[in-house]
């Protein structure tokens, strides 16, 4: 029987939505810090957050010092119904038949929890930055999915929403296919995995 091929897929803006503007208002909301301000902040600890360096609790710590009036719980439950699915989810199952399924994300796992639910029935592997220490683009973070694959000469398919994250995988031979707002990488990716010839 021929190894399946692989499919590999980015979970925030491919499977389910990035945060939106209205999640970074809702947060600022009768605050003193403006929602554009609090993003500009988050970005500049993004990066410890998502390797883990910066845990969780610690990452709430930091934003009560800017949000004094802050509710990690109900701001967690703000974050779970930001992440909303996409059309991409929903096909899980049908590609599974036909390629293992691997999920490569830059997050937070303990945001996840809700969506991984949906996920890991049908992942062979899920990989979140803020768990290997690791977060794309780092080359690194994709040869710890390759360790994960049954046979690393298959056929691989990577999706992701953000450009610079689709070079280490070219430099990995895998094809790659950039997510767009009418989710039309969808249709291409499935005739791929049927046929095995990309």
């Amino acid at each position: 029987m021929t190894a399946k091929p692989q499919l590999v897929l980015d979970l925030a803006g491919v499977l389910v939505s990035n945060f939106s503007s209205a999640f970074w208002d809702t947060l600022a909301e009768g605050s003193e810090i403006s929602f554009q301000d609090i993003r500009v902040q988050f970005d500049e600890v993004r990066r410890d957050l998502w390797t883990g360096k910066m845990k969780e609790d610690e990452f709430w710590g930091w934003m009560s010092l800017r949000i004094k009036q802050i509710n990690k719980e109900e701001a967690r439950e703000l974050i779970t119904q930001s992440l909303q699915p996409l059309p991409g989810l929903n096909y899980l199952a049908q590609w599974s038949e036909i390629a293992d399924i691997h999920v490569l994300s830059n997050h937070c796992k303990e945001w996840l929890e809700p969506i991984l639910e949906k996920v890991e029935p049908y992942a062979r592997s899920i990989t979140i930055s803020n768990q290997v220490g690791l977060r794309k683009p780092d080359l690194q973070i994709y040869k710890h999915v390759v360790k994960q694959f049954e046979r690393s000469e298959r056929t691989v398919v990577y999706v992701d929403d953000q450009q610079k994250n689709l070079k280490p995988a070219i430099d990995l031979g895998w094809k790659t296919l950039l997510d767009d707002p009418e989710h039309k990488w969808i249709d291409q990716v499935g005739p791929m995995l049927m046929t095995n010839v990309l």
